[in-house]
């Protein structure tokens, strides 16, 4: 696909231009919950240039937001210790309402420690609501580049306005990451990462001659993880779209390993064995991402779960289907007759989440109600015809708490549910029914599914399978396979999706299109196209 030559120029324009064994004091200073102290000394100012992976921030709140960098002179050392020193470094940051810093509104200092591959997480409060704030670190003689982000509206007001946008599966390997490039361009409030930001699987295909040779084996161990983080956060376009926004981020499968589910592998890999690896890879997206104390992993156990109120207007609650999930039924792939599916004792959320999800309906007042989730909540039937024959990892393999889920948003009188989801590689506009075995059962939400940014390459408009999905589920609205990622406006009275595509991404310089706009009115579940 492209000469070795070209391959070695891409991964240079990638790279930036433009847990569990951590001390409680390093994660305390790591937050910048306290000062850092003189323990943590500054490093040689000859080193080279520490900020390769960016700023980033997150979880906003109506006064204040966490914000994230990790320091990396050599972000892809064969250690994941990005070429840092065994010892505590200090960073100072500023928040400021103007981009020259004349108006710092701010400032603190936090430790970057080995413990946490010297990443940090200051949460900062106390700040005005509704505004935009810019930012930056100094760390080791350099300055960071600069970020922008936002608090969000008091939580009495109703917003007239929410834009966000939505994406998932970000293949290094198979293609450019253009569509973030087109998305650090739009005006939005914030973005939704819904899983896949790695993959586990070693480096493929041309791009295997351009990497050190410790990125051609799959991510087991922690210095793994913390490697494939930096290659992937190389990316220019990447590194634009996290310091242009905040982001609210959850993990899916392979930030650890592909369809794994609580404590099995997909290998079924001994006990043990996986819960060390999901160790490490939790400690190593916790350092890579603008994640709050809350989310600090514990060895094997990570609180992903959360949500982020936007006013009086929306509610995004961010579910993780991963660490609490029974074993996928049946072969766990696709299957045309798998009643175990249908199980009432078996579920994609764990009892505990379940009940924070349906008390949360009842105490949210949130004119939408919007569900960040990683594999799609809507039967996806791939077999027209009777019967489905649908896949046992998504929701369709735990069909009893997508009834449960869904008749309770009924029950408790959601005003307006809306899922968001990535996974699939595919976009779509579905409504979404309680029981799909009931052909005349009613419309009770709806669900939008991002395609990837990258992830299986150029794609195409509409494939053999989106067809087959059309004609096998009267349900969707709309099927298309090409990369890119989702923007929704929403307002009081009504939510747009606007699906924005890309025709290519094994080339540079793609430009952006919306391929197919939605909307939902309030009140009134399910999909209507939009010219």
């Amino acid at each position: 696909m492209r000469s070795a030559a070209s391959v070695r120029t891409r991964v240079e324009r990638r790279r930036f231009l433009g847990i569990g064994t951590a001390s409680a004091a390093a994660v305390a200073l790591g937050t910048g919950l306290f000062s850092a102290t003189a323990s943590a000394e500054p490093a040689d100012k000859k080193r080279d240039y520490p900020f390769t992976l960016g700023v980033a921030s997150g979880d906003p709140t109506e006064d204040g937001f966490v914000l994230w960098t990790r320091l990396a002179p050599d972000p892809l050392a064969a250690d994941g210790k990005g070429g840092m020193p065994d010892r505590p470094i200090t960073v100072e940051y500023q928040v400021a309402l103007d981009s020259r810093f004349r108006r710092i509104v701010h400032r603190g200092s936090a430790e970057a420690s080995p413990e946490l591959g010297h990443s940090v997480h200051p949460e900062i409060t106390g700040l005005a609501s509704g505004r935009e704030y810019y930012y930056r670190f100094r760390a080791m003689g350099d300055v960071s580049p600069i970020g922008t982000t936002r608090t969000a509206p008091p939580a009495s007001s109703m917003a007239g306005s929410l834009s966000f946008a939505f994406a998932s599966c970000q293949k290094w390997d198979q293609g450019h990451y253009t569509a973030y490039e087109h998305m650090a361009q739009e005006d939005l409030d914030l973005v939704l990462h819904l899983g896949d930001y790695i993959y586990e699987y070693p480096i493929e295909g041309d791009l295997r001659g351009s990497v050190p040779d410790h990125l051609l084996v799959e991510t087991t161990q922690l210095k793994h993880y913390r490697v494939r983080y930096a290659l992937y956060k190389s990316d220019v376009h990447l590194q634009n779209a996290h310091a242009r926004f905040p982001w609210l981020v959850v993990p899916d499968d392979h930030e650890v390993d592909n369809n794994w589910a609580d404590e099995i592998s997909q290998d079924d890999d001994p006990s043990a064995e996986f819960l060390q690896r999901r160790a490490d890879a939790f400690q190593a997206y916790y350092e890579n991402m603008p994640l709050r104390r809350s989310s600090m992993p514990v060895g094997p156990d990570m609180g992903l779960h959360r949500r982020i109120s936007y006013g009086r207007l929306a509610d995004f609650t961010m579910l993780d289907t991963r660490q609490y999930r029974d074993d996928q039924a049946c072969s766990g792939r696709l299957e045309d007759d798998c009643d175990a599916r249908f199980d009432r004792n078996r579920s994609i959320l764990g009892e505990r989440q379940r009940k924070w999800l349906l008390d949360g309906f009842s105490g949210s007042p949130a004119r939408w109600q919007i569900l960040g989730n990683q594999s799609p909540m809507t039967q996806t039937d791939n077999t027209p015809g009777e019967g489905a024959s649908v896949w046992m990892d998504p929701w369709d393999g735990y069909a009893a708490d997508r009834e449960r889920v869904l008749d309770a948003a009924v029950q408790r009188d959601v005003r307006n549910l809306v899922v968001v989801t990535g996974d699939r590689h595919q976009n779509y506009a579905v409504d979404l029914k309680a029981d799909y075995r009931d052909e005349k059962a009613p419309t009770v939400a709806t669900e939008f599914v991002g395609t990837s940014i990258s992830t299986n390459g150029d794609g195409e408009d509409l494939g053999e399978q989106g067809r087959r999905f059309l004609e096998a589920n009267p349900h969707f609205a709309f099927v298309n396979e090409q990369r890119g990622y989702v923007r929704c406006t929403v307002s009081p009275e009504e939510w747009r999706t606007d699906f924005r595509v890309v025709p290519y991404v094994t080339q540079q310089g793609a430009p952006v299109s919306t391929r197919a706009s939605f909307t939902v009115a309030d009140g009134t579940p399910g999909v209507v196209q939009r010219p």
